[in-house]
């Protein structure tokens, strides 16, 4: 059995098509040649085995991607159908995502049609191998050599012609060997190709097979089949377990599906399968692998890899996915260029109503559903008025409510045209992150290209990970309309993390913060979606086309026709101007014109100003997409503008700016990195290091303190670190100095709080003493020990109205208090607040007044009553 299993055959393909070319009519002969069906369903008959959709039988037009198993020979073929209509573009695009082969319908009647263009670059753009099928070749009027000719024109010279190959080997080796040099030499010396050597070109995507015939009538039909299954290459499997995830459904029974090919190891009933990065990591269980045939589908226990295959009970999966060793997210190029309010019925509560909107976006990622709080509005974006047509059908008949769309607007984007720096810094107390960022524009189609470009030494690669990931998880907004932004490279190049302060979610702020910055600072663009046309009208018709081109902003090119009569422009156009012109088309043509359009991609807006004036959006008025930053100072956050960022910055500037010599006081301040908090273990031995008068109770609980910020403003000269002469005072001014610990254990109600938090309990003391230095009029001092990293030097910091002092590496507060009242006590009149017994000493021994700890807590209770009774009582 695994001998006979090793030697099948197995591959995915999908058969594409501009719509009404007759891709389902060849899927269905594909599916009866293979002894899939026995009965060959029509689009016109709304019997059509993959059409099982009421909405696909009804409009005659292929809506979801279906698959089927087709038996032939020593190959199982997975067979994908796809939309062909250009509203369900992006249906289509994701199947490309796991697909081995793919086979290429064009109308021998019509030719090569704009939306063929669009599919022949998707496919290019995959790197899909590619069998052509030329349709249609029993209408009269059709000419092999003419479409052949047009596929050699304008898709490849390597179309080579298979259907008669064996009429004229000679002849069709020879075209064959013109694709490749090496192998032309090989034909020139040998007269013959061997058929290893053809699969390799078609897999390289050097050779393109074509074949003529009517699927309708099933000519040719064969002979596809035959060909797909000798030319096409067993693909290379990995032992690992790996899939590509490409479309989210549901079943009758509202079930989620994760329709999945496996690209490596075999998948079981009852895996678990993971993904997601960090905090957003998920691993669920399979609970049914399911094998889908039309309506049909088997429940095997297990998957091998090659298969595609449904699998319910994974709630975390989306479209383009990898899993297990398919690492990484595949992102669309087609996209839906118009926007649309969705208007509920009455009684219909919009925020209700939402969720189940989700569901179907789940399913289309491409409707992108927004949200507008404000307006308490569901927007969605399409890509045509079919597109609305299916949607508002598909709500009625799966939730029951009649829904109507508004009037439709253009999905804009931006971009920049100059390089700059965006820097979002992220520092509330206890919190602390700053990214650097570059900023490049890229050419037109590009995208957005995230990298790091950042020393570990400066930020540690997991941090750099991080900001990568935050880069990648949101749709940033530009600053011109608030349409995504497209086109750029965003380039981690500096970054800082504190020890013990930094968390996840400081360094998303930072990074949304550097990105929209930078796009403050840049010189930002509108882009829109442009059309890419073909137009066939009479000649008499050409005048008024070429004006009414002009006056919707195109450009457009006179082609050669075989057709008498009519003529042929092309061109480009934006969709805002011609999204609704072929209506004009039909009624100066008197219904023989045609116009063909095909999304092109996104050009510079041709009226910018009108459209920024229209919308009415202001970038600093977006409060859910700050530009501006958070620093901290004195003990508290504060938000810098944007700006203003460049000279608050911690790290030096990426594109070496001169920065400002000379910055205000309070912007100096805002440079420090916050400093670390310990546990209570190091504040004990602080504790103990002070003559034991701050003895704690050894039942208190040894819970870690938290982080806090403190901001350097400058290093003070001497021992004392602050000495009185520096203020240049009169003699007689009045100085209080408070051991903060020693306060903090003597007091009751600091020294609980600081059993739960001692940060808590700090923040208190100094609020307390706040309040009595409004009423004592004194130059209040709170002195904590020491106990930072080695080498740190005294500081001194503003509390709102009272100083505060955290000295230096190996001083205790004590310390710091004796060499002070040294130097002041016999000039100033300088109190000291304590309970140490041989401070308490030495502090009378320089002509200093003392206040216990008790004394002094019944002195501010004292002042806080006398003004509450004089002050505040009504």
């Amino acid at each position: 059995m695994n001998q006979q299993e090793h030697k099948i055959k197995r591959f995915c393909m999908a058969v594409l098509a501009h719509v009404d070319a007759g891709k389902t009519t060849l899927s269905e002969g594909l599916l009866y040649t293979g002894g899939s069906i026995r009965k060959v369903g029509r689009v016109d008959n709304k019997d059509a085995y993959f059409d099982n959709f009421e909405l696909e039988r009804t409009r005659g037009i292929t809506i979801f991607s279906k698959q089927a198993q087709i038996y032939w020979k020593d190959c199982e073929i997975t067979l994908l159908d796809t939309p062909g209509h250009v509203d369900f573009s992006a249906e289509m695009e994701r199947t490309l995502q796991v697909l081995d082969y793919a086979i290429l319908v064009v109308s021998g009647a019509d030719g090569i049609q704009g939306h063929t263009r669009t599919l022949w670059r998707l496919l290019n753009r995959y790197k899909i191998p590619v069998f052509l099928f030329v349709n249609k070749m029993d209408q009269p009027g059709t000419d092999k050599q003419a479409v052949l000719s047009q596929l050699q024109r304008e898709f490849s010279v390597s179309c080579v012609d298979f259907s008669k190959k064996d009429d004229n080997p000679d002849e069709f080796f020879e075209n064959v060997a013109l694709c490749d040099e090496s192998v032309l030499n090989d034909y020139l010396n040998t007269g013959s190709i061997e058929t290893d050597v053809i699969k390799e070109l078609i897999a390289s995507r050097e050779l393109f097979p074509c074949f003529f015939g009517s699927a309708l009538k099933m000519t040719g039909v064969k002979e596809l089949l035959e060909a797909v299954t000798l030319y096409a290459k067993q693909p290379v499997y990995t032992k690992e377990f790996g899939a590509r995830v490409f479309k989210i459904a549901r079943d009758e029974q509202g079930a989620r599906l994760t329709y999945m090919k496996l690209t490596g190891g075999i998948l079981k009933n009852k895996e678990l399968l993971s993904g997601g990065k960090d905090s957003e990591k998920w691993s669920e269980k399979v609970n049914q692998i399911r094998i889908y045939s039309g309506e049909k589908y088997t429940a095997p226990a297990q998957a091998q890899a090659g298969v595609v295959c449904a699998v319910t009970g994974l709630t975390k999966t989306y479209p383009g996915q990898g899993l297990g060793t398919q690492a990484g997210t595949v992102v669309p190029f087609l996209e839906p260029v118009l926007t649309y309010c969705i208007e509920l019925p009455a009684g219909c509560d919009a925020a209700v109503f939402l969720p189940k909107l989700r569901e179907l976006e789940e399913e289309e990622p491409q409707l992108h559903i927004v949200w507008n709080e404000k307006l308490q509005q569901i927007y969605v974006q399409v890509m045509g008025e079919v597109q609305i047509e299916i949607l508002k059908s598909l709500i009625q008949e799966r939730f029951g409510v009649s829904v109507e769309f508004g009037t439709g607007s253009i999905v804009y984007k931006e971009t920049i045209q100059n390089t700059v720096e965006g820097v979002g810094h992220f520092e509330p107390l206890r919190h602390y992150a700053e990214v650097h960022l570059l900023l490049e524009p890229l050419p037109r189609g590009s995208g957005l290209v995230f990298a790091a470009d950042c020393s570990e030494e400066q930020l540690d690669k997991n941090w750099q990970r991080l900001v990568l990931t935050h880069l990648y998880e949101k749709e940033h907004l530009g600053v011109l309309t608030g349409s995504v932004i497209t086109d750029m490279k965003i380039t981690l190049k500096a970054g800082r993390a504190h020890q013990k302060h930094t968390e996840g979610g400081d360094f998303r702020q930072a990074t949304y913060r550097a990105v929209r910055q930078g796009l403050m600072q840049a010189e930002s663009v509108l882009l829109e979606p442009y059309y890419e046309f073909r137009l066939e009208i009479p000649e008499t018709a050409v005048g008024r086309a070429m004006t009414d081109i002009e006056r919707m902003c195109g450009t457009f090119a006179l082609q050669q026709t075989h057709e008498a009569g009519m003529a042929v422009i092309t061109g480009e156009a934006p969709v805002s101007t011609m999204k609704d012109y072929y209506k004009e088309v039909v009624a100066y043509s008197k219904g023989t014109g045609r116009l063909f359009c095909n999304l092109k991609g996104y050009e510079v807006c041709h009226n910018q100003n009108e459209v920024l004036k229209t919308c009415g959006y202001i970038a600093q008025r977006d409060l859910d997409n700050p530009a501006d930053s958070v620093f901290c100072a004195h003990g508290s956050g504060f938000v810098v503008g944007w700006q203003e960022v460049p000279e608050y910055m911690h790290l030096e500037s990426i594109l070496k700016e001169k920065r400002k010599d000379e910055m205000q006081p309070q912007k100096a301040a805002a440079r420090s990195v916050s400093d670390e908090w310990i546990g209570t273990e190091e504040i004990d031995e602080i504790l103990r290091q002070t003559y034991y008068a701050n003895k704690r109770d050894k039942s208190m609980p040894r819970t870690g303190t938290k982080k806090r910020t403190i901001t350097r403003v400058d290093t003070l000269p001497k021992t004392s670190g602050m000495t009185v002469r520096s203020y240049d005072q009169p003699a007689q001014k009045e100085y209080l100095l408070v051991d903060g610990y020693n306060i903090i254990f003597a007091w009751q109600e600091l020294k609980e709080l600081a059993a739960v938090n001692i940060d808590s309990a700090r923040g208190r003391l100094l609020d307390i003493l706040c309040n009595y230095q409004g009423s004592r009029q004194c130059e209040l001092i709170v002195v904590f020990d020491a106990y930072r990293v080695k080498g740190h030097v005294t500081e001194f910091m503003d509390y709102y109205n009272i100083h505060v002092v955290y000295t230096k590496e190996a001083e205790t507060a004590d310390a710091y208090i004796e060499k002070f009242a040294h130097e002041n006590g016999r000039k100033y009149k300088v109190t000291v607040a304590t309970s140490d017994g041989l401070e308490q000493v030495i502090i009378r021994g320089q002509g200093c007044l003392l206040m216990s700890a008790r004394e002094f807590e019944a002195e501010v209770k004292a002042r806080e009553q006398h003004i509450r009774e004089n002050y505040l009582t009504p």
